[in-house]
């Protein structure tokens, strides 16, 4: 069953935006944070923003002003709203979620290409 579904990846020039949207099963209950990670090839997973159930927002330096996350808890949705992309943002992006107790659900993930 899938539980994560991203959508919104595809190719970009650089300079431009996309958004990406995660859609959420209403299977997860409970779920404290809500996230975005990235991995390039050849590089590990990495952080890029981070949503608590509050609101508050954390973000990797690299993407700090550029990029912007978001959920809806109505609609059981995360998004990460990217802007002024760099070639250097190609990654395939993952929606995260974390429960109370800290387990975590993972997204296929979505390519993101930025072309100079």
């Amino acid at each position: 069953q899938v539980q994560l579904v991203e959508s919104g990846g595809g190719l970009v020039q650089a300079g431009g935006s996309l958004r990406l949207s995660c859609l959420v099963s209403r299977s997860i209950f409970n779920i404290n944070v809500m996230g975005w990670y990235r991995q390039a090839p050849g590089k590990q997973r990495e952080l890029v923003a981070l949503i608590t159930s509050s609101g508050s927002t954390n973000y990797a330096d690299f993407v700090r002003g550029r990029f912007t996350i978001s959920r809806d808890n109505a609609k059981s949705t995360v998004s990460l709203e990217m802007n002024s992309l760099k070639p250097e943002d190609t990654a395939v992006y993952y929606c995260n979620v974390r429960n109370l107790w800290a387990r975590d659900w993972w997204g296929q993930g979505t390519q993101v290409t930025v072309s100079s």
